[in-house]
């Protein structure tokens, strides 16, 4: 994941040279007359397609006359019904079945596309003729929404009915026209062309100023509407009114057909009383949780919601947590370490090598390589995103008084925003490189792909292209397709756009059991993390009108962007120097995890034998750190102003096995027994490397680093792993919060209480090793204080409401099994511990239960 490489521009830039177009002759411009626009057109005729048509303005304010007056007419009307039936409406439509609903669906809008997003199902399966089919899927481009798979839901329906009827059609224009997206740069749909008019539909409340079409001489304001895009071209406009009045028209139909048993004169009449709005029910699946997936299939049927600062940055902290304690959990466990290490091997193509145990040492200095610069950059990226989002919130504060549709953003709010975007771009981008080296690698998909390396001398950059020797039924090919749409980041995947991809992705593997075994838990993870990225993509996206504006905003902007990513990244390309294959290779001894270096029996019973391999395999590791940092102190030295050098500051302290003590060794048990026992059996030292510590200098941090036992308190145990008397001075400090805070007594249910004693395992004391059920977990975790909200991959968002904190926390749902390893739930007791100070000794059985 290196988010420093160079983005994809796929937008034609006409200020610079082409040469890829030297040479080439497009037919039928010479003649063009550029200046009476009488034929300015000529390309689409060279493609086999007819030029836009060019009406006279008399016609386009004819047309938008005519849709207003009807859009406005169907909107009173559905007003005036959904004020005194949305219930009994609502009511009548959950009860019927499927094959009613559909009905009634068709008979109010005949020929329906059938599926989720039609107008992506189309170009998948039109993408080479598009253009001669495209009369035949019209209605899908213009209004994808509307289709009988996410209609004949229950639900869906009354969110359409209640969001239409109840907010006045401006409010919808920009999200109307952002949802032809695909149809419009596919050229699917092509808008009638007006030059020097601008079509007003953003803000205008009277049905007078709505689709008003205005002349740029006719108003000062009016090219500058167009050029930023606060308002309309006109035929953008005339699309955006078409649909809404077929839309309003279809949403009335359905009102009559479902109020059969009432005339059409009299649901409006006061012989029904207005009565209250009824709520609507959260956005929640099948299982009752919140989730991405459910928010966003459900978001072109509600309001255009705001942007949600405040949710953009619980996204980015909690990213950003996770990030820390991936980074300290691969310094303190090394199970955990060699997992990781092992996962990335298994993700990486084959390099070149002349012989096995060439291949071997390479593809292990690849894998650590990989692991540290994956850890390396998903924090800094993540910090970086998290504060700007702060930036930003203080600024939407700022500003909120000052935000109308008819003005500009403040500049300083403006940068902000093109700045948080061009960096989530950035991270985007590594986050595709990733996914584009690790999919064909992994297990479940390789055999679909062939490797093929250049021979050219020295290189080891491989290629992967489709196996044609094995068959792939309909789930593999749909799933290999989209995830090749999104890692090669080319033309398919600036038409579809990312996030609508990520969605199609997760609705295949919700809905298909065999292409989520196709996925491994590292390419779900990845795919979590574009869901991270791509949730706060859409954040902006949804900001009209805007973001509409945001392309043309960066024209004058993008070089001074550039500029300063380029600058405050120069530490970050310093790290990835210094991860290089070729200097781990020196260390790729120290982190091999094979041969059992690592091993961890932290789930068997405690004996010398066990405690002496736990206790060897942590030295191993410290071993392992004390040489990255060295190398990464010498090439990229102190790290001064990065969220890596802030994390590895922190006065955290590791947990460790103590030395075995004989039971026959008993000794007697003073006052700091109890204290030390409430952590566990584990002792807690300072990280052995500290050479970007601040409390001492420099010097004297590295000549402590090599000693054998630098700052490390022995803390001596029996058979049972019961601490000896040691004085309170002695006991190296646990992690921050661990023992200072005051923490509470949860009091849970026994459900949740087998859950928090394995995520807290203390071997020496009456607690389960083994593995805990993900619905378990989410139980646990809700009876404590949390809504969990799934985001896509595996990833989940686990959010405090009842707690005195603020802070989210993310954890990774088990795939492709529904239980958790003990190992993992053990580390996600850890990952808890840190954040929050939770230990096992807060948790008791409610007196209830």
């Amino acid at each position: 994941m290196n988010p420093l490489q160079g983005l994809t521009n796929h937008q034609f830039n006409p200020f610079e040279p082409h040469p890829e177009l030297d040479g080439v002759e497009v037919p039928g411009l010479d003649n063009t007359n550029w200046v009476s626009n009488s034929d300015p057109f000529g390309i689409f005729a060279s493609r086999g397609m007819a030029p836009p048509r060019i009406p006279p303005p008399s016609e386009v304010r004819r047309e938008a006359k005519d849709r207003t007056t009807n859009i406005f007419a169907y909107y009173e009307r559905l007003q005036g019904i959904l004020e005194r039936h949305e219930a009994t409406i609502r009511k009548r439509w959950e009860k019927k079945t499927r094959t009613q609903r559909l009905g009634i669906l068709l008979q109010a809008w005949p020929g329906m596309p059938l599926t989720h997003r039609p107008d992506f199902a189309a170009f998948r399966k039109h993408a080479a003729n598009l253009n001669r089919v495209a009369m035949q899927h019209r209605s899908s481009f213009i209004g994808p929404s509307i289709n009988q798979e996410d209609l004949s839901d229950p639900k869906t329906l009354a969110l359409l009915l209640n969001s239409r009827g109840r907010n006045p059609p401006h409010l919808f224009a920009a999200s109307d026209g952002e949802a032809m997206h695909l149809g419009k740069v596919t050229m699917a749909i092509v808008p009638i062309f007006l030059n020097e008019y601008v079509m007003t539909l953003n803000g205008m409340t009277r049905q007078e100023d709505y689709g008003r079409l205005i002349a740029w001489d006719e108003h000062e304001d009016a090219f500058d509407w167009m050029h930023t895009r606060r308002q309309f071209l006109p035929g953008e406009g005339l699309l955006i009114l078409e649909f809404q009045e077929r839309l309003l028209e279809f949403l009335v139909d359905c009102c009559k057909a479902i109020l059969h048993d009432i005339p059409l004169d009299r649901m409006t009449s006061n012989e029904f009383a207005i009565q209250p709005e009824p709520p609507l029910k959260e956005s929640i699946d099948a299982a009752g949780f919140a989730t991405l997936s459910t928010m966003a299939r459900e978001a072109p049927y509600r309001p255009p919601a705001r942007i949600d600062l405040q949710k953009i940055e619980s996204l980015l902290s909690a990213r950003t947590v996770r990030a820390e304690d991936h980074i300290w959990s691969l310094r303190e466990d090394p199970s955990y370490f060699a997992e990781t290490v092992l996962d990335m091997k298994e993700h990486l193509p084959d390099g070149r090598s002349t012989t096995k145990l060439q291949r071997d040492d390479l593809a292990w200095a690849r894998a650590i390589s990989s692991v540290l610069v994956e850890s390396f950059t998903q924090l800094e990226s993540f910090a970086e995103l998290r504060n700007q989002a702060a930036r930003l919130r203080e600024l939407s504060t700022k500003y909120s008084s000052e935000l109308s549709p008819e003005e500009d953003l403040p500049e300083e709010y403006l940068a902000a925003l093109l700045r948080f975007r061009h960096y989530l771009n950035q991270v985007t981008k590594g986050v595709l490189s990733q996914l584009r080296l690790s999919v064909a690698a992994s297990p479940p998909l390789r055999a679909f792909f062939v490797q093929y390396t250049p021979r050219s001398t020295g290189s080891s950059a491989s290629k992967f292209i489709l196996n044609s020797s094995v068959k792939r039924d309909k789930v593999a090919t749909q799933l290999i397709w989209l995830l090749q749409t999104l890692w090669e980041d080319g033309r398919d995947l600036f038409l579809c756009r990312m996030t609508n991809v990520i969605d199609e992705l997760d609705r295949l593997l919700k809905a298909e059991p065999k292409a989520l075994e196709f996925v491994s838990p590292y390419i779900a993870m990845l795919i979590g993390e574009l869901s991270i990225v791509g949730e706060c993509l859409r954040q902006l996206e949804i900001f009209q009108p805007w973001a509409n504006g945001f392309e043309n905003a960066l024209v004058e902007r993008q070089e001074a962007i550039n500029k300063e990513f380029m600058e405050n990244t120069r530490a970050w390309a310093q790290v990835l120097d210094a991860f290089k294959e070729q200097n781990i290779i020196a260390i790729r001894e120290l982190g091999d995890p094979s041969g059992g270096k690592f091993q961890y029996p932290v789930g068997k019973r405690q004996n010398k034998v066990n405690v002496e391999t736990l206790r060897r395999s942590e030295a191993n590791l410290d071993a392992f750190w004390n040489a990255v940092d060295d190398i990464l102190y010498r090439k990229a030295g102190s790290l001064n102003g990065t969220a890596y050098r802030q994390v590895l500051s922190q006065p955290r302290s590791l947990q460790r096995t103590p030395e075995w003590v004989e039971p026959a060794a008993k000794k007697e048990v003073k006052s700091t027994h109890n204290h030390q026992k409430n952590n566990g059996s584990y002792e807690y030292v300072f990280p052995s490397s500290q050479l970007f510590q601040e409390t001492e200098t420099t010097s004297s941090l590295r000549a402590e680093a090599l000693a054998s036992e630098a700052g490390k308190i022995k803390v001596k145990r029996r058979g049972m792993l019961e601490p000896e008397s040691i004085s309170e001075n002695d006991i190296a400090p646990s992690p921050s919060g661990s023992l200072e805070d005051v923490q509470p007594t949860f009091k849970v249910d026994a459900r949740a209480l087998k859950v928090f004693r394995t995520v807290f395992f203390d071997p020496a004391a009456n607690t389960c090793a083994g593995e805990v059920a993900w619905r378990d977990f989410l139980h646990a975790m809700d009876s404590t204080g949390f809504t969990a909200q799934k985001l896509y991959g595996s990833v989940w968002h686990f959010q405090p409401t009842r707690l005195d904190v603020e802070r989210s926390i993310q954890f990774h749902e088990p795939h492709p099994r529904g239980k958790i390893p003990f190992l993992v739930a053990r580390r996600h007791g850890r990952r808890l511990n840190r954040a929050y100070g939770w230990r096992g000794a807060m948790f008791v059985l409610n007196d209830g239960n």
